[in-house]
């Protein structure tokens, strides 16, 4: 692959992510205004806290816009391999606060629950009901769009961010909930919903966790990733069979490092117009590839195991 298209496709990254995060900057701004409002004058403090839940995606969200614009940044001196990792860390800030986010839901749960007996919950406003069902559906709608873009760049950061708009929509559900409980007589049911919720989020929050320590760690890709990424090399006319084959994540970004058998007789430029097709293959069928190295191995077809010939 090009330079001019690796780099094309991170700009495509940067342009997707960033039009996706103004988006959840504006939207969780007016959500939190509408929530807070609607709170204050249907004297719900589910609803007061839910808007505060919303508050603090727009930090998350702007995390996610610093973390990919450090992370496409090009390589220099000091950073040779480039800086996708940046977006790693930034997963990993988004995964903590998510985490938080899902354990001041719980500890609040727990406490209504304890104080239930008190007399201190409140029965809310029917605005507030209402502000809850419209934070719900926008809070969906966020996380789908969100996911959707995610995957389409392999962006974990996004991905994080895609979960704080549902772990707000599981709070909205809570929120409805309690309200709609407390309106029928059953206030205790929004603290009882809370620590479900609050399980959800935790749940969530180490998965984005353990993705951005494997992506941190070199972690091979998935078995089916390799094993396409076998066939296309195998493809290949010159090549007899593959004698290693490593993947590593970095980042959003695959490098892979293969050496190929070909027949011992075959000349240098043969064998290096061979690992060029090889190496254009792999990086032409699979973008996320930032770099593949091929090393050449000269053998003959019966030479090499049959777990490895074409």
């Amino acid at each position: 692959m090009s330079a001019e298209i690796k780099q094309k496709n991170q700009d495509v990254f940067q342009a997707t992510a960033m039009r996706v995060s103004v988006v959840s900057v504006i939207v969780n701004i007016a959500l939190s205004l509408l929530k807070l409002l609607a709170g204050i004058f249907a004297g719900s403090g589910a609803m007061i806290s839910d808007a505060v839940h919303s508050a603090s995606d727009v930090f998350s969200t702007f995390v996610v816009m610093i973390g990919v614009t450090l992370s496409g940044r090009k390589p220099d001196k000091e950073h040779p391999y480039g800086h996708e990792r940046i977006e790693c860390v930034a997963s990993l800030l988004l995964a903590i606060v998510l985490a938080a986010t899902g354990l001041g839901i719980g500890y609040k749960g727990i406490d209504n629950i304890i104080h239930a007996g008190s007399g201190t919950l409140a029965t809310p406003g029917t605005l507030a009901l209402i502000a809850a069902v419209v934070s719900i559906l926008v809070k969906e709608l966020m996380y789908q769009y969100t996911v959707r873009a995610a995957k389409k760049i392999n962006s974990g950061a996004l991905k994080a961010d895609a979960w704080h708009h549902r772990s707000d929509a599981m709070s909205s559900v809570g929120a409805f909930i309690g309200i709609l409980g407390a309106r029928l007589g059953a206030p205790i049911l929004d603290p009882i919903a809370s620590l479900v919720i609050c399980l959800f989020i935790e749940k969530a929050a180490f998965d984005i966790f353990r993705d951005a320590i494997d992506k941190m760690i070199d972690k091979s890709c998935p078995d089916e990733t390799v094993e396409k990424m076998r066939e296309v090399i195998l493809s290949v006319d010159e090549v007899l069979g593959i004698d290693e084959f490593r993947t590593r994540l970095f980042g959003s970004r695959i490098y892979v490092e293969v050496d190929i058998v070909m027949d011992s007789s075959k000349t240098l430029i043969e064998a290096h117009t061979a690992a060029e097709t090889v190496h254009d293959r792999i990086e032409t069928e699979f973008p996320d590839v930032k770099h593949c190295m091929v090393h050449v191995n000269p053998g003959k077809r019966t030479d090499i195991p049959e777990s490895v010939r074409k």
